[in-house]
C-alpha cells in the first residue's frame, strides 16, 4: 500500500494559509491549474472538501479550520529538520538541563559550573537532581540530559562516557574525635563505630573487603543513603565516616579528614550521556563546561 505523498502537507500548508487557489498558487509559484489539480489529491486525501466556495471566494470546512494549525506546525518541524545547525548563540540560549548525581557533587562542583553558566548563557537553568540508584534509563528517553557516576559492569553499553577526576576514600571524624590525634592504623580505624554510606541499605562495602583481608571487621552503628548524612553523624557523634574526598570535599568543611591506612581501589568519576545528544550544540557546550569545571579538583 503507498503511503501519502508528504509534500501535500506543505501545499495544505499555503492554501490554508491563502484561502485561495489563485494566492497559493503565486506563492508557491504554480499555475492556478496545477493548484486545483493539488487542492483536488488533498480533498481525495483528506477525505473533506478543505475549502468550499462563499460568494467569489473560498472559505475553510471545519475540518480545514481544525488543521491549519497543526499542519503548520509540521511543515515548520520538517523545515527546522532540513535546515543546517545554526551557530550556537549562548547569549540567547533559553534552556533547562537536568543533571543527576549523588550529593556532595553539587556542593562541591556545583559553584564553578553555575559560575561559568551564569556567564557564558545566563538564559540557562541547570537542575540537579538525585541518583538514587544506577538505572540510567531518564538518558535514554530524554528526561535526563547527563549524569555522573561510576562506569560498572551494569552500565549501558549504548552510553557515551568521558572521564571527569579520579577520587579516593578518606575517613572523615568531628574535630576532638581520638582519630584525630596520633597515626592512624588499620586496626584504630576498625576499631571505631561507623556510618555506612549504601543507596540499597547494605551494611557491607568495599571498604569491609579491604579490611578482612587484613584479619580486620569494622562495627557499622548506622546505614544511610548518601555521604552528607553520613557527614552529618559523623560531624555530631563519634561515628566514623568514609566517603570519596573530592565529592564529598565541601561537606566536610570543619571536620578531621584522613587517609585510610590500607589500600582501596581509587574510583573514576565519568559523565554519561545518550549519543542521540552528541551533535546537539546547546549539549554539546554543557559536556565541556562540566568538564572544565570538574578537571580543577585533579
Amino acid at each position: 500500500m503507498t503511503g501519502p505523498d508528504l509534500n501535500l502537507l506543505a501545499t495544505l500548508d499555503v492554501l490554508l494559509a491563502e484561502g485561495s487557489v489563485v494566492g497559493a498558487a503565486k506563492r508557491l509559484r504554480l499555475s492556478p491549474s496545477a493548484m486545483s489539480r493539488q487542492l483536488a489529491r488533498l480533498r481525495e486525501a483528506t477525505g473533506d472538501p478543505l475549502l468550499v466556495r462563499a460568494g467569489r471566494g473560498l472559505v475553510p470546512t471545519p475540518r480545514a479550520i481544525q488543521l491549519r494549525e497543526r499542519v503548520h506546525t509540521l511543515v515548520e518541524d520538517a523545515e527546522s529538520v532540513l535546515r543546517p545547525v545554526e551557530r550556537l548563540d549562548l547569549s540567547r540560549l533559553v534552556r533547562t538541563f537536568t543533571i543527576r548525581t549523588r550529593d556532595g557533587f553539587v556542593e562541591s562542583m556545583g559553584p564553578r559550573l553555575i559560575a561559568r553558566v551564569a556567564k557564558e548563557a545566563p538564559g540557562v537553568c541547570v537542575s540537579f537532581v538525585q541518583k538514587p540508584d544506577k538505572e540510567s534509563a531518564g538518558l535514554r528517553d530524554g528526561s535526563v540530559d547527563l549524569e555522573t557516576g561510576v562506569v560498572v559492569a551494569t552500565t549501558s553499553p549504548e552510553l557515551r562516557a568521558r572521564a571527569l577526576f579520579r577520587d579516593r576514600f578518606v575517613g572523615v571524624v568531628r574535630k576532638g574525635h581520638a582519630l584525630g590525634r596520633g597515626k592512624v592504623t588499620a586496626k584504630r580505624y576498625a576499631g571505631g563505630r561507623h556510618v555506612s554510606v549504601s543507596r540499597r541499605g547494605m551494611g557491607r562495602g568495599p571498604i569491609d573487603g579491604a579490611l578482612e583481608s587484613l584479619g580486620l571487621t569494622r562495627e557499622v552503628a548506622a546505614i544511610v543513603g548518601g555521604y552528607s548524612a553520613a557527614l552529618a553523624l559523623a560531624r555530631a557523634t563519634d561515628l566514623v565516616a568514609t566517603v570519596p574526598e573530592k565529592q564529598a570535599g565541601t561537606l566536610h568543611a570543619g571536620m578531621h579528614v584522613f587517609a585510610l591506612p590500607f589500600p582501596t581501589p581509587h574510583l573514576t568519576i565519568s559523565l554519561l550521556w545518550h549519543p542521540r545528544m552528541d551533535a546537539d550544540a546547546g549539549h554539546r557546550w554543557l559536556r565541556g563546561v562540566v568538564f572544565e569545571s570538574c578537571r580543577v579538583v585533579e
